[in-house]
C-alpha cells in the first residue's frame, strides 16, 4: 500500500491559523459509513446524532507549554527544543533546533538563565536527550510553564498568542503529558457537554500523550514500513466498565479523536472487551485494520499522508474518505488543529 494512495489536495489558505470565536462554532461534516452520505451542519448538531445509552469516550490528557527557547551557553547561539517525554526526574527526550550544531556535552540555558540543560545522545527517532541542572528539581515545572510556550504545529505559521492558552486545550485536560493536543475535543464547551449526558449519553476519560508522532512525517514509500513512536496511555477501571456494559447490551462507542481510537485498540483484547491498565503503543492503524470497539468517531480533517489520515481511511473506506474530503475543500472547511470537525457513524 502506498503513502501517496493517502494524498490530496489541499489549498494553503484552507490550513486554519486560528480557532473559531467560540469551541462549538465550529462546522460539522456529518459522514455515513453505510451509505456514503454527507450532511454538512455545525458542531453543536452532533448532539442529534447521538443516542441515549451511547458511550462517549474523551481523551483528558493535558498539553503543557513544551517548547523552550534558549542559548548555547558558550557562544550564545539561538536554539529552540520542544520536550517530548520525561525519562526520568530532569531527563528528558527532546527535539533540538538546529540539532546538528549542538554535540553532547554542550549547555544550553532558557529565560533568564533558570533553567540549564546539558546536550546528551541522539535517541533512534532523532531526538537528543537532555539532562537538565540538578538544582531545577525542585521548581522545574514552574519555570517551564512560565518560560515555555505552546507548542503549535509547524503548519500555523504565527506565533503563539494568549488565546492559545486556552483554546489550544480542551476543556477536560487533567493529565499533563502531552505536547499536541488532542484536537477533536476542542470543539466541546462544557455546556455541550452538559446537552449531551442530559440526552442519556455516558462520559468516559482514558488518557494517551500525544508526542513525537505527531510531529513527524511519514518518510517511507510503502505504508507497511512505517513505524509510530511509542505514546503512553491508560484506561481506567470505570471506564473500561461502562465501555464494556454498554457493548453487552448493544450500545455505541464513539470515539473523540484517533488517540482515543488508538488507546481504546490498545486496551482491548481479541474479543472486543476492554482490559484497564496502561502501557505504551505503537499501535499502527491502516486500512485492512479490523476495529474491535469503536461504532463511531469524531475527528479533524488530518494532514495528506498522514498516520491520522490513514486511520480515519480504515474505519470508514479511503474512497469514503477522500471523496469527503473533496466536498469539504470545495465547500471551504477548514482544516487541521483549529479547523472543523467530522462525525463518522
Amino acid at each position: 500500500m502506498k503513502v501517496s494512495d493517502f494524498d490530496y489536495h489541499l489549498p494553503p489558505e484552507l490550513i486554519a491559523q486560528y480557532p473559531a470565536p467560540r469551541r462549538e462554532q465550529s462546522r460539522l461534516l456529518v459522514l455515513h459509513r453505510d451509505s456514503g452520505e454527507i450532511e454538512h451542519r455545525l458542531f453543536p448538531a452532533v448532539v442529534e446524532y447521538l443516542e441515549p445509552g451511547d458511550v462517549l469516550v474523551l481523551n483528558e490528557t493535558k498539553v503543557f507549554p513544551a517548547r523552550l527557547r534558549g542559548r548555547r551557553k558558550d557562544t550564545g547561539g539561538k536554539i529552540e527544543i520542544l520536550l517530548l517525554e520525561e525519562k526520568e526526574p530532569l531527563v528528558w527526550e527532546a527535539l533540538v533546533r538546529p540539532g546538528r550544531r549542538f554535540r553532547e556535552g554542550a549547555r544550553i540555558t532558557f529565560g533568564d538563565g533558570e533553567l540549564e540543560a546539558e546536550v546528551g545522545q541522539k535517541t533512534r527517532e532523532g531526538a537528543r536527550i537532555l539532562r537538565f541542572r540538578e538544582n531545577n528539581v525542585t521548581d522545574f515545572w514552574e519555570k517551564v510553564f512560565r518560560i515555555g510556550e505552546v507548542p503549535l504545529p509547524p503548519y500555523i505559521k504565527r506565533k503563539v498568542e494568549d488565546l492559545d492558552k486556552e483554546r489550544y486545550q480542551t476543556v477536560y485536560a487533567r493529565c499533563l503529558g502531552s505536547v499536541a493536543a488532542p484536537t477533536a475535543g476542542l470543539h466541546f464547551s462544557s455546556e455541550l457537554l452538559e446537552q449531551i449526558q442530559a440526552k442519556g449519553v455516558r462520559i468516559v476519560f482514558l488518557v494517551l500523550h500525544v508526542g513525537l508522532g505527531t510531529f513527524r512525517p511519514v518518510k517511507v514509500d510503502e505504508v507497511e514500513k512505517h513505524k509510530m513512536h511509542p505514546e503512553f496511555w491508560r484506561v481506567g477501571s470505570q471506564a473500561a466498565l461502562v465501555i464494556n456494559e454498554a457493548r453487552k447490551s448493544g450500545k455505541r462507542i464513539i470515539a473523540v479523536g484517533t488517540t482515543v481510537v488508538r488507546a481504546l485498540e490498545s486496551a482491548a483484547d481479541e474479543s472486543g472487551y476492554l482490559k484497564p491498565g496502561e502501557g505504551w503503543t505503537r499501535l499502527f492503524i491502516y486500512p485492512g485494520y479490523r476495529f474491535r470497539i469503536i461504532d463511531g468517531l469524531i475527528t479533524n480533517f488530518h494532514l495528506p499522508r498522514s498516520t491520522l489520515l490513514m486511520l480515519v481511511c480504515a474505519f470508514a473506506g479511503k474512497e469514503t474518505v477522500l471523496r469527503a474530503y473533496q466536498e469539504a475543500v470545495a465547500l471551504r472547511y477548514r482544516f487541521f488543529s483549529y479547523g472543523d470537525a467530522m462525525l463518522i457513524i
